[in-house]
């Protein structure tokens, strides 16, 4: 894998009264070009002489953006079904699930710094041909499997909140391209404002309904230690295996190896190693968010639904209609609409941008923004109508627990490649993860292959 000439190009000498040029991005094309190079570079960094908060600040947004492919709908459906029929069991399955995003995450921003490469570009420049295009078929098996939970959760919000039908909803959805347009026409840092904003009403309507619900502490917290039974019990591990493929994503990957790039950090030693444990720390804060949330989920659903005779709730629009009875609060039902409503329109804003990464990495093939999300919801979309159509709409809550298995099917064709990279000395010089780190990875990794593995073979069996 070849880098591209540093970013930090000379600029002309600075002009009188002592204030430096900042960085300007150079915009290359074909092998060289940058990563999302509207953008590259784009996002000041506070000076070496400004507090450590203030430095931390201009690092603060790429980890949010991540996090939320970890909170989208998709994690709804299997958050739901695994508390209404386990309980708090599942726990464990989301709290290990999350560390393992924490951990492929923080690789992902490490090879992005490094390399000034994203996980598509690296794979195009280290592999030949054949296996970059069954990677990126791959990749954008999981792009539609990830669009298709948001055009599911956005339309079912839709649906709950103003009565539209789901086919409707469906078809409205295709049009946040728009949302993603205005935003990166403003300024890279007003699309990360607007993600945080959503985050912050997800977490608000979480938090009270948490309260609402009072799940028993001694049974919640034990529900955060692992159980042999997640694994022998195949209901159980279809519900575990559907809560890893909605947690770490694959495309959650090449998104972020790309927008670390958008800060402008000095592209030296000692400005990569600073903006490596910047947006470190920024992810792990971001991805503890979304623990709390994919956790609050399934506690809910477990005080709500486990044990009040409602075990068969699988389905968003079941979980919206008990809520508020159960809970005894009238808006309960209504926080759960529109922070699914608010998880739906986040996830299609970084969807957008993990689909522009993937298509520019691996094919140096630029459409427009507009283009490419029409492209990759109608093939979304399709689906969602022929189920709807066939099985009415309680089949679309089967198709978006089918979804997040698919996922988690994809996830060994973007981890791989992803360790591989950032424990290759010859590609990452002195940044090359230690030992002990690589060996943790790898773990992470056959871990991840083992549930696969397991998880085919019950299917196939059954």
């Amino acid at each position: 894998m070849s880098n591209p000439p540093t970013a930090q190009e000379t600029l002309p000498p600075a002009p009188k009264g002592g204030r430096k040029p900042l960085l300007r991005p150079i915009h290359r094309s074909g092998a060289d070009a940058h990563s999302l190079p509207e953008v590259f570079s784009s996002v000041r960094v506070a000076p070496d002489h400004a507090q450590w908060f203030q430095r931390f600040l201009a690092f603060v947004g790429p980890g949010y953006m991540v996090a939320v492919g970890y909170m989208d709908p998709g994690n709804w459906a299997t958050d739901l079904q695994g508390g209404a029929q386990f309980g708090y069991t599942l726990l464990s399955v989301i709290m290990i699930s999350n560390l393992m995003a924490i951990l492929l995450q923080a690789l992902a921003a490490r090879l992005g710094i490094v390399t000034g490469r994203d996980l598509a570009q690296a794979c195009r420049d280290h592999f030949p041909p054949a296996v970059t295009l069954v990677l990126w078929l791959t990749c954008e098996i999981a792009i539609i499997a990830c669009d298709l939970a948001e055009v599911i959760g956005t339309a079912v919000a839709l649906q709950l909140l103003f009565h539209i039908p789901l086919l409707f909803g469906a078809l409205i959805s295709a049009f946040d391209a728009l949302i993603v347009l205005f935003l990166m026409n403003r300024g890279f840092r007003y699309l990360e404002a607007f993600i945080i904003a959503l985050l912050t009403i997800i977490a608000l309507c979480f938090s009270v309904q948490l309260l609402a619900a009072a799940p028993p502490f001694g049974a919640m917290m034990a529900g955060f230690l692992p159980r042999p039974e997640i694994v022998t019990n195949p209901a159980m591990l279809y519900i575990a295996i559907g809560i890893i493929g909605a947690t770490v994503m694959p495309h959650n990957l090449y998104l972020h190896s790309s927008i670390v790039q958008t800060r402008a950090y000095p592209r030296t030693e000692p400005g990569k190693r600073e903006a490596l444990r910047w947006a470190t720390l920024d992810s792990t804060i971001a991805l503890m968010l979304a623990l709390f949330i994919n956790a609050a989920i399934l506690i809910v659903s477990a005080a709500a639904f486990h044990n009040t005779g409602h075990q068969d709730v699988a389905e968003i629009e079941d979980a919206y209609r008990l809520l508020s009875p159960i809970l005894g609060m009238g808006i309960a039902s209504t926080l759960f609409a529109v922070a699914l409503l608010a998880a739906g329109t986040n996830s299609t804003v970084t969807g957008t941008l993990a689909g522009q990464i993937v298509m520019e990495g691996f094919l140096h093939l630029t459409l427009p923004h507009w283009a490419r999300r029409l492209i990759t919801r109608g093939l979304a979309i399709l689906p969602v109508v022929v189920v709807t159509a066939l099985y009415g709409d309680h089949g679309v809550g089967t198709l978006l627990i089918f979804s997040q298995v698919v996922l988690s099917l994809q996830l060994p064709f973007a981890v791989i490649p992803l360790v591989m990279f950032v424990g290759d000395r010859r590609k990452m010089g002195s940044f090359a993860i230690r030992p002990a780190m690589k060996a943790l990875s790898w773990s992470v990794a056959g871990i991840i292959l083992m549930l696969n593995f397991k998880l085919l073979y019950d299917t196939i069996m059954s």
